[in-house]
C-alpha cells in the first residue's frame, strides 16, 4: 500500500531526493544536489508517497499561502505510474489550499502531460476563457 502525507520540505533527505529525481531522468536537479535540498526545504507544501517506506513520488507547491500556489513538481518513480499516484499527490497537495483562486504550472512537453493536467482540471493559457498570457524568463 502507498502512505501519502503531506510533510516539512526540510525532512526529506537528500539520497532519497536525488534517487527519485533521478529514476524519472530530472538529471538538470540531480547534478547539483545542494541546489535540489535548498529547492525542496524552500517549498511551501510537499506531500509525498511511500511505498514500504520508498520515496515513490513527490510533489512540492511554492505559494503566498491565500491567492496564489505555483505547482512546481511532481515525480512518480517509474514503477509507479500510470496508477493514479499523480492524482492522488496533487489532490491531497491542492485540497489543502482551500480557496486559492489561482493554481499555476509550468511545465515542458513531454507526452501526456498536457492530457494529465486536463484531467485535473488544468487550462493551457492560450485555451482559456477569458484569454491569459504567460511569460517566463531563464537566467
Amino acid at each position: 500500500m502507498v502512505e501519502i502525507e503531506i510533510v516539512e520540505p526540510t525532512g526529506l533527505p537528500l539520497n532519497e531526493l536525488l534517487g527519485l529525481y533521478e529514476s524519472v531522468g530530472w538529471t538538470t536537479y540531480t547534478r547539483a544536489p545542494e541546489l535540489l535540498r535548498r529547492s525542496v526545504s524552500g517549498s511551501h507544501r510537499v506531500a509525498t508517497a511511500r511505498r514500504d517506506g520508498h520515496l515513490v513520488g513527490l510533489a512540492r507547491t511554492i505559494s503566498d499561502g491565500a491567492t496564489i500556489v505555483y505547482l512546481q513538481d511532481v515525480l512518480i518513480a517509474p514503477t509507479e505510474q500510470r496508477g493514479g499516484l499523480g492524482r492522488r499527490l496533487l489532490t491531497i497537495l491542492f485540497d489543502s489550499y482551500g480557496d486559492i483562486r489561482q493554481r499555476v504550472l509550468l511545465t515542458d512537453t513531454e507526452e501526456g502531460q498536457r492530457a494529465f493536467y486536463e484531467r485535473l482540471g488544468f487550462t493551457e493559457t492560450h485555451d482559456h476563457e477569458p484569454a491569459l498570457r504567460a511569460f517566463v524568463r531563464f537566467g
